[in-house]
């Protein structure tokens, strides 16, 4: 699905917690996220931490929106 939507025009970004799956399948922009239960997110750490956490994990994804790629590109900082 990936793949059609950038063939398309669009680009995406995949987040995943599992890398070589999104590599597999062909993803151009990949976000490593955090865990399979909390992908975007860390119900251990207190409100404020969390909320900090997942705008890290939004911003690179944006980051990773805006920037021009030629092949896959996993998007670690």
């Amino acid at each position: 699905m990936v793949k059609e939507i950038e063939r398309a025009g669009l680009p995406v970004i995949h987040m995943c917690t599992v890398v070589p799956i999104s590599l597999t399948v062909g993803a151009n922009r990949i976000v490593p996220t955090i865990a399979i239960p909390h992908p975007l997110g860390n119900p251990n750490l207190d409100p404020k931490d969390e909320k900090a956490l997942r705008r890290n994990l939004v911003e690179k994804a944006l980051k990773a929106l805006t920037t021009e790629v030629e092949d896959q590109t996993v998007f670690e900082e």
